[in-house]
């Protein structure tokens, strides 16, 4: 297994698979790592290096006390740009990553990233932009509570597998409940005030390298019209694609649609930089 340190000396658990222009991914909560398997292997295979890492607190990397807000989250994911000498990088940030893609590029800059990726993200802000407060003092009381059943009923909408013709397996929610319960209990509570009040509006407005945001039409976790419609109109020269009817874990449901259009982007910018 392979680790490297952040500033404060926690020990992040990363995956670094092929060769070629990096792709970073970001993962969502409360997941890890694992969920970006199949992007990874695809990008992989097509010559790229695909990168992913355990959020500090996630899966199999250290779970401090302290950190889990996005200063502190931006500095682990610059620990593993500078670690790994990451150059022309794409980031790619799926929901709560999504927030550490930009307050990275606003806190340190684009001079390692050509492109930026934000999937399902909940940037530009939840409860700034009208998602109440309560839904989040619910998750967090769920997640202190009874952890196993919150999951299960959280996992069901996150998947769109409450839907009918939903073609998500039980063993693909039991995946996801894995995932969830690898977390470290105050990472998964404190994640979840970070995620819903910090505001990316400023963050945002600084993005200068090209960027891809995507969203699933139907995204019940991170509702489109509070999210994504507003990211793409702080970001200058951003592309928005919305993925019609789709809930919010895509890695899941559009695998093939999403890794056509992830390798479609990491591609225009690999060659515009030839």
């Amino acid at each position: 297994m392979s680790f490297l340190e952040s500033l404060d000396g926690t020990r992040l658990y990363y995956k670094d698979w092929g060769a070629g222009r990096p792709v970073v991914f970001i993962h969502g909560w409360p997941l890890n790592a694992d969920m970006w398997d199949a992007q990874m292997l695809h990008f992989a295979e097509n010559d790229f290096r695909a990168v992913a890492y355990d959020r500090r607190g996630f899966g199999r990397s250290d779970q401090p006390w302290d950190g889990y807000d996005y200063d502190t989250l931006a500095d682990d994911l610059n620990a593993v740009m500078t670690h790994l000498d990451l150059e022309d990088a794409v980031l790619v940030g799926f929901s709560m990553g999504g927030g550490e893609v930009v307050r990275y590029l606003s806190k340190y800059g684009s001079r390692r990233v050509a492109g930026a990726v934000l999937m399902g993200s909940v940037t530009p802000g939840l409860i700034k932009n009208g998602v109440p407060p309560s839904v989040f003092e619910g998750m967090r009381a769920g997640v202190l509570g009874d952890r196993p059943t919150f999951l299960e009923n959280f996992n069901r909408p996150f998947a769109g597998a409450n839907r009918e013709g939903s073609t998500v397996t039980a063993a693909t929610l039991g995946w996801l409940q894995t995932m969830g319960l690898q977390c470290s209990l105050k990472a998964m509570a404190e994640c979840v005030t970070a995620f819903s009040e910090t505001d990316f509006e400023e963050d945002l407005r600084k993005m200068s390298v090209p960027a891809l945001i995507i969203h699933g039409g139907d995204d019940q976790s991170a509702p489109l019209e509070l999210t994504s419609r507003l990211a793409a109109q702080r970001i200058a020269g951003s592309t928005l694609v919305v993925y019609d009817g789709a809930p919010h874990a895509l890695t899941l449901t559009h695998e093939e649609q999403l890794n056509r259009d992830l390798l479609k982007f990491a591609q225009a910018l690999r060659n515009r930089a030839v």
